[in-house]
């Protein structure tokens, strides 16, 4: 039953079809991967992308949850013999867990409290009188002294009637329904605040020394630079709250009747509970609820940046001049042709202290000249800049049509000194590795970063403030999407990059190299059922997303699944053609099916085939080679340089986007310096998320608003007059 209501839940929510949430679930229950439903589905899921398939998975999951943890509380409960049939059905028809966790609340097992300290002090009939604002007792003095018992550590009626009141506190603080509203209130009406501990040394949190902002309206990236600056002990934070408010709230449903001797009694109770377990308590879970709203929202930034990162368009064809810059120890030069094959390794100094300057000119022209390199990619770290200079001289001296490129080198350090990087170049010295990353992440921007641990690529705010474990989750998601987007060549293809393959592991990835290593290139897809760990799953996720160009059987080299081979030949023979006609010439099938007056619908129904199976089946049979990051803009290379003193207010330039944030993007403009588009400057239009309208990565023309040369600050705009 709660399956299908589970169904419903989630197809109101997502705005899809129950059958379609229903199947998608059966799907993912069935060990099917993300990216082959997305591909392979489609007909099952009634063309869902992979996007809302990951929508669904995450609801079923977080609703599983819940009905485990409602298991769970009313065991708990039912052990107790308190499970009564009206908090069975509030239980089960808590929609979130902190409902539930409220009403468990009475039930849970405590630690010893006040009010359990009181209870064993045989109090709490006391207290229930006291709740129940009790009228019937003739002689109110009389009555509580029957509470005193030295032995049980009650010496006086005071003492009586104080352990009495922790009992009521208890019991007020455990109300589900008082607690959902004072967290409403809190959550309409409370003020976060933050203020400086010592105003004398703020950093980077001078606008947060004084700060206070409704906590509904507050940005995530301010909750989590507040919390940052809590936990470098830096700030006090606190969320204020109308408390009289809040008191009213609970009085109204206790002192019902106030000629009852213990109405003063449960008042100060009432008190007592809102401020010393009521009002901490709720702080704390809106705090935590916050942050993991932020948590979220960064989350989010970082895998949209990743994303872009990683499916830059690779620069095919050249060899390339990786430069990783240093000064006392020189800079590493490696070079790679269009492969990504290391040809040859040298060391350069042209930088202080030994200012070889000539001599490193020199050496970089006979190693272009040597392998007929045409860019020159040098890494943004330390001394970077002084090599573009040098790089500048070299292109004005060398000609040729060589340029260069200024890359991140986020991560290469992480890489060179990993077991990957030790692998690959045994013998080689780490920082000449990083100089080996360096060039490949410009050839092939994906294949390379696959290599390092997405966090360490570096995109996005307070990476290292967010939930570690679902950031992990999260960035391996978008790794995962991506490979698979674009496809991997069997023969070619690392072992960083195969286990984000769909379907396979890093012990199958390491098994496919291995036999790789061991027999040769694969022929033929069917050939990786000899790889060890190879399952017949595992086969069919994988299987469309792994290709092998100039393969034996020409749909071994596309994007069609082995299962769908019959349905090609199939079309195939109905239009006429062979594998090695539509090898040559892609864009023939469109052409017979227009002279044979067949379309897709037909073919699919001729070919026992889906309509959406087999429209993907032409599209990749059309393009067997297609990629999609071709599509998106190339990489700018640059032939001059700038300066920070070239820049005057109103130039116009052109720029890449290198990193986008809640409040606008930074944009390399060819200085030094990134320069920041505020995201009241990325548009004419009102501008929500930055993320609407960039992306890292992208080629943008940018006016330039003001240049501070002292603080190293640029001001951009990407409204451009006409």
């Amino acid at each position: 039953m709660n399956a299908v209501k589970h169904f419903s839940t989630i197809a109101t929510e997502l705005n899809l079809k129950v059958s379609q949430v229903e199947r998608t679930i059966e799907l993912l229950d069935g060990e099917n991967t993300v990216p082959f439903i997305a591909r392979y589905r489609k007909e099952v899921t009634g063309n869902l992308d992979e996007e809302q398939i990951r929508d669904v998975e995450d609801r079923i999951r977080v609703l599983r949850v819940l009905d485990d943890r409602k298991a769970t509380v009313l065991a708990s409960i039912e052990k107790q013999g308190k499970l009564t049939p009206e908090l069975q059905a509030k239980i089960e028809a808590a929609a979130k867990l902190q409902e539930v966790e409220d009403l468990y609340l009475p039930y849970k097992p405590k630690k010893r409290t006040r009010a359990t300290i009181a209870k064993e002090k045989g109090l709490e009939p006391l207290a229930e009188k006291m709740l129940e604002l009790a009228t019937d007792i003739d002689d109110f003095d009389a009555f509580v002294a029957t509470f005193i018992d030295e032995e049980k550590g009650v010496a006086s009626a005071e003492e009586a009637l104080a352990g009495a009141r922790d009992i009521c506190a208890e019991s007020v603080s455990d109300n589900a329904d008082i607690r959902k509203e004072i967290r409403e209130i809190s959550e309409l009406q409370g003020m976060i605040i933050s203020e400086a501990k010592d105003a004398n040394e703020l950093g980077n949190y001078e606008m947060y020394a004084e700060f206070s902002q409704l906590v509904k309206e507050i940005q995530p990236y301010r909750t989590l630079a507040i919390n940052r600056g809590e936990r470098e002990n830096v700030l006090r934070v606190k969320i204020n709250v109308p408390e009289d408010d809040c008191i009213t709230t609970i009085e109204k449903r206790y002192l019902k009747n106030e000629s009852s001797p213990f109405y003063d009694h449960l008042k100060m109770a009432i008190t007592d509970a809102y401020y010393r377990l009521i009002a901490p308590s709720i702080e704390r879970e809106i705090r935590n609820g916050l942050s993991e709203i932020a948590d979220e929202h960064a989350i989010e930034i970082f895998a949209k940046n990743l994303r872009a990162i990683l499916l830059q368009p690779p620069i095919h064809g050249n060899a390339i001049l990786g430069i990783d810059p240093g000064y006392r120890t020189g800079s590493k030069i490696a070079v790679i042709d269009g492969t990504g094959k290391f040809l040859e390794g040298i060391t350069i100094y042209p930088h202080a202290p030994q200012n070889h300057w000539g001599e490193s000119k020199t050496t970089i022209k006979q190693l272009c000249k040597k392998y007929n390199a045409t860019i020159l990619c040098i890494g943004n770290g330390t001394a970077s800049r002084e090599t573009e200079a040098l790089a500048i001289e070299v292109i004005e001296e060398y000609g040729n049509g060589l340029s260069y490129i200024i890359v991140s080198e986020a991560g290469a350090s992480v890489y060179s000194a990993s077991k990957l990087a030790k692998e690959e170049f045994p013998d080689m010295d780490v920082s000449m590795r990083g100089a080996v990353s360096i060039a490949r992440r410009l050839l092939d921007p994906l294949s390379e970063l696959v290599k390092i641990d997405p966090k360490s690529i570096g995109v996005g705010l307070y990476q290292h403030d967010v939930n570690q474990t679902k950031l992990s989750e999260m960035l391996d998601r978008v790794v995962e999407s991506c490979v698979n987007l674009v496809g991997v060549d069997l023969n070619t293809a690392s072992k960083a990059l195969l286990r984000y393959v769909a379907g396979i592991n890093s012990r199958v990835a390491d098994n496919i190299v291995k036999l790789r290593d061991e027999k040769g290139k694969f022929n033929s897809r069917d050939e990786l059922m000899k790889v060890k760990g190879m399952g017949d799953n595992a086969f069919t996720q994988a299987a469309g997303f792994l290709r092998i160009p100039n393969a034996d059987m020409f749909f071994d080299s596309t994007a069609v699944h082995p299962e769908s081979y019959t349905a090609a030949e199939k079309m195939l023979q109905l239009l006429e053609l062979n594998p090695i006609t539509v090898k040559t010439d892609g864009s023939i099938l469109r052409r017979r099916m227009r002279e044979k007056k067949l379309s897709v619908k037909t073919l699919a129904e001729q070919c026992s085939a889906g309509e959406l199976t087999l429209s993907d089946i032409v599209d990749s049979l059309e393009k067997p080679n297609r990629d999609p990051r071709d599509e998106l803009p190339k990489p700018i290379l640059r032939q001059d340089v700038l300066k920070m003193e070239d820049l005057q207010e109103g130039m116009v330039l052109q720029g890449t986007v290198r990193n986008v944030v809640d409040f606008g993007a930074f944009v390399d403009i060819g200085v030094k310096t990134d320069g920041l588009v505020h995201k009241s400057q990325l548009s004419k239009k009102y501008v929500k998320n930055p993320l609407d309208v960039v992306s890292v990565g992208k080629v943008v023309r940018v006016k330039i608003l003001s240049v501070n040369a002292a603080a190293g600050r640029i001001g951009l705009s990407m409204v451009l007059d006409e």
